[in-house]
């Protein structure tokens, strides 16, 4: 029982951590101008098709 416990809040850590990372870069600066790059150089490739080699 204790080591299904441990596990358990291994996880539940786990989760919160995770969260409250994304979240602070998200909300960070930094992480605001990286993911507007990304949304411009997203939109720029209108489909799967242009990364296509054989053309």
């Amino acid at each position: 029982m204790g080591v299904l416990l441990y596990i358990f809040s291994i996880v539940i850590f786990y989760l919160v951590v995770k969260m409250a990372v994304r979240d602070g870069i998200n909300s960070s600066k930094i992480g605001q101008s990286i993911e507007e790059k990304d949304e411009i150089k997203q939109s720029l490739k209108a489909s799967f098709l242009d990364n296509d080699l054989d053309n």
